[in-house]
């Protein structure tokens, strides 16, 4: 028999443990939360001090039954859940169900799970941190007060199955105010002039910059006209050297926001799928000889700092890898964001010496492309600055200014390990330049004048929209995926190119909520929110305080919309075709992934098929069908002829109504990190867009 009990979330968390603490300790898993508010009702008691009605939740009765007997036989019971609020309130559950004193130190947090750091943990267990338990509680009666308030509303007015949130509502409102922002841009013209000169055989590009040493705008062709009729002769003459020696510092540790955009931008991965990766990587891999052993640390952090320790592991490394001269030499502090609660270490790996390599057989191809992006991004952090040669040289001719920019990397420092991504994946790269000295002719191979748009705001991909409600505050870093996730599968907005697209249905639901409970939808009302909820966690405010003095005004609210929302219908549109089972009229309806076409007979009639999207190209293949786009499983968008099966004429790349003029094949529009170019299908003909 063990004499003690621990207990965790997780059963692979438990096996980890359970691993190092040996035969006296029992560590069982409590599969999450046991106890929360119930499902079927709000759960909250407004009137008296918004007091939450607990439940053991359907199916953790068994659960709940074999802990309590197992406590019932240990000489101590010790509470292991993850050390943040969410953690902390697992374990004020579970003391209260087992009948642990609540002066009793029973609460042991590590931010890491291996050996040494899980039993230096229980060297110093502590009592719950009711702070802790107190800032959870909130949001969980904040969260429900909105949704379980105004989600009934909305079922009523607009459709079942709706609901509305704190968070999500914002995200909801920040993807469509983009989208407006979009349909109302209008597009100014600009032109560009540039320039391919060669000195001595070696050729370089330089751009426009200016009349008579001021810099210039060219917003017509007459503008550019203007110019190129300034210019005399096919030469330049160098005016101006400048040569300068820039560093780059790297980056800091990873935040779980970060680590969420860098995994969306370079791995391609949904933050929902990012932080359930993390997750298997914190609790534990079985690595081998050495068992089952946590790789990274707590993956729910808005702190960038490191332990010295890990900091001196990771120096040790570097020398012993790279050379002494690749470690860095500044001893200065992060700064952290003023919003940053600073509760754990940023996420890193529990050791830099199980480097991606060691460790790749033991984990699948997803667990290592995300493990080596931790790793390589905590060993960047702790490099020296990449040294960069730059060059920048004005040209003249007749006083028209022409500016070229060259770069090369002198010392590589950080970036031979890492470097981060952007939204745009473009590529560090060097650009030389011949060596130019004032007063040097160099001929002029071609100018080139090329006219451009100004181009709207993007919409947001995951990253771009984690990145911007960090900014603004809203949500913590807990909450950014499950708030993606949610209002996808709501269906007020969708993924179209790895970009947020708001739905009808969105637009619909946030009307409503913005005319009647605009404080939800406001962005400063919403981060002044989460700093409220913060200030809780802090021992600064009191949670039934804060709650009371929101749903002071809320209440008000909430009654007028009751009498006042009117109910809106959602029509179905006509697809303008028939139903080929029993010839009634299809229409367009809004599911979960969007729109879809079904037969306006239903139920009797259950007939449903995707919109097709024409891509005005006869297919290849057979000649007799029309190319359409469709989504894989995995919603990337390829296309196919839409006479499938019978023709199976599949491409990624979007065919054009052209042929190629050499070979007369298919021409492509081909997508790569500099833009959109046309290329052909068979051959190596390739023409740029501009």
């Amino acid at each position: 028999m063990s004499d003690y009990l621990v207990i965790v979330e997780s059963p692979a968390k438990a096996k980890t443990i359970g691993k190092y603490l040996g035969k006296k300790y029992a560590v069982k898993a409590s599969m999450g939360h046991v106890i929360d508010l119930p499902k079927s009702q709000m759960g909250v008691n407004v009137e008296e001090n918004f007091t939450p009605k607990y439940i053991t939740i359907r199916g953790k009765g068994p659960v709940l039954k074999e802990l309590k007997t197992a406590a019932k036989k240990a000489k101590k019971v010790y509470l292991a859940a993850d050390p943040d609020r969410e953690g902390e309130a697992i374990a004020w559950h579970l003391a209260h169900s087992l009948n642990i004193e609540e002066t009793s130190k029973c609460r042991v947090v590590f931010n890491e799970i291996t050996k040494q750091a899980i039993k230096d943990s229980f060297k110093t267990p502590r009592t719950i941190n009711t702070d802790l338990v107190d800032a959870q509680q909130a949001r969980r009666v904040l969260d429900r007060l909105v949704g379980y308030n105004i989600s009934p509303l909305l079922w009523k007015k607009v459709k079942k199955g709706l609901s509305a949130g704190r968070v999500q509502s914002v995200a909801v409102k920040m993807i469509i105010d983009r989208e407006q922002e979009i349909n109302a841009f209008q597009p100014e013209e600009y032109w560009s002039i540039e320039a391919k000169l060669n000195k001595s055989g070696e050729t370089f590009d330089a751009k426009f910059y200016g009349v008579n040493g001021e810099k210039t705008d060219l917003k017509t062709k007459e503008n550019v006209d203007g110019v190129l009729g300034q210019m005399s002769g096919d030469e330049f003459t160098v005016d101006r050297v400048t040569k300068k020696e820039r560093k780059r510092n790297p980056v800091v540790p990873f935040t779980t926001s970060s680590l969420q955009q860098e995994a969306a931008r370079k791995l391609n991965f949904r933050a929902k799928k990012t932080m359930m990766l993390a997750q298997q990587l914190y609790e534990g891999i079985d690595i081998g000889k050495e068992g089952t052993v946590g790789l990274i640390t707590y993956m729910r952090t808005d702190s960038t700092r490191i332990s010295e320790t890990a900091q001196k592991e990771t120096k040790e490394y570097i020398e012993q890898t790279y050379g002494k001269e690749y470690i860095s030499s500044s001893q200065k502090k992060v700064k952290q964001n003023t919003k940053a609660q600073d509760a754990h270490e940023a996420i890193r790996p529990t050791s830099v010496m199980k480097d991606p390599k060691t460790v790749k057989s033991y984990l699948s191809r997803d667990q290592n492309r995300l493990y080596k992006l931790i790793w390589e991004r905590l060993v960047a952090s702790q490099m020296a600055p990449a040294i960069m040669d730059t060059m920048s040289v004005d040209l003249t001719n007749n006083g028209v200014v022409f500016r070229a920019t060259g770069s090369k990397l002198k010392f590589p420092g950080f970036m031979k390990v890492y470097i981060e991504g952007n939204d745009e994946g473009k590529k560090e790269e060097d650009r030389l330049l011949p060596d130019l000295h004032e007063g040097q002719q160099v001929s002029i191979e071609d100018i080139d004048p090329n006219q451009h748009f100004t181009q709207p705001p993007p919409r947001y991909t995951e990253a771009r929209l984690v990145k911007t409600m960090e900014e603004l505050g809203i949500g913590r870093p807990s909450t950014y995926a499950p708030t993606l996730d949610t209002i996808q599968r709501r269906g007020y907005v969708a993924l179209e190119d790895r970009r947020f697209v708001p739905t009808e249905l969105g637009q619909i639901v946030l009307e409503l909520i913005l005319e009647f409970f605009p404080e939800i939808l406001n962005v400063e009302f919403t981060a002044k929110m989460e700093t409220d909820l913060d200030s809780i966690e802090d021992g600064k405010e009191n949670w039934v305080k804060v709650i009371d003095h929101f749903y002071h005004d809320f209440e008000k609210r909430l009654k007028k919309a009751e009498e006042e929302m009117k109910e809106v219908e959602i029509r179905d549109e006509p697809a303008g075709e028939n139903c080929e089972k029993c010839e009634n009229e299809m229409v367009f309806k809004m599911g979960r992934y969007g729109k879809f076409m079904a037969c306006s007979n239903f139920p009797d009639c259950r007939n449903t098929k995707p919109i097709v999207k024409e891509v005005g190209v006869n297919c290849p293949n057979c000649k007799e069908g029309n190319i359409v786009e469709r989504k894989s499983k995995k919603k990337r968008i390829f296309y196919g002829c839409d006479r499938y099966p019978e023709c199976e004429f599949i491409s990624w790349d979007k065919p054009i109504a052209r042929t190629c003029p050499k070979c007369e094949k298919m021409l492509v529009e081909k997508k790569s990190k500099k833009g959109i170019h046309v290329q052909c299908s068979s051959c190596d003909y390739k023409e740029e867009i501009n």
